[in-house]
């Protein structure tokens, strides 16, 4: 969690909140942070972390991201789907041989929507 709150995630050091702000900012991220565990958690029982995030890399033995990296940026990963979607439809139609990938990315999208 210590990571998470710094440069991994919601970089609460750069804000150089004390006082009243600063609690109040904790307590956003406490509650954004609570979110965020859940939806990845969510998202992994469902067998989506694959579109997020690389799980594995080759020889290594740990896990890749966390429940909370998977929720943070599930969110942003189907924006970025929603964003190219139209682009994406184009290249379908010069490759439509890709054509069931590109369905496998949409149910897994709707999917993670879901999940939040």
């Amino acid at each position: 969690m210590f990571g998470d709150c710094k440069t991994g995630g919601y970089n609460l050091e750069s804000t150089y909140a004390d006082g009243q702000r600063l609690i109040a900012l904790i307590l956003l991220i406490a509650i954004a942070y609570t979110c965020a565990i859940l939806a990845g958690r969510n998202s992994r029982s469902l067998g989506l972390q694959n579109y997020v995030g690389r799980l594995k890399e080759l020889k290594r033995l740990h896990r890749r991201h966390s429940a909370f990296w998977v929720g943070l940026y599930g969110q942003l990963w189907v924006g970025a789907m929603e964003f190219w979607a139209d682009l994406a439809h184009e290249f379908m139609r010069l490759k439509p041989g890709k054509l069931p990938y590109f369905h496998r990315g949409l149910r897994a999208m709707a999917l993670i929507q879901s999940a939040f």
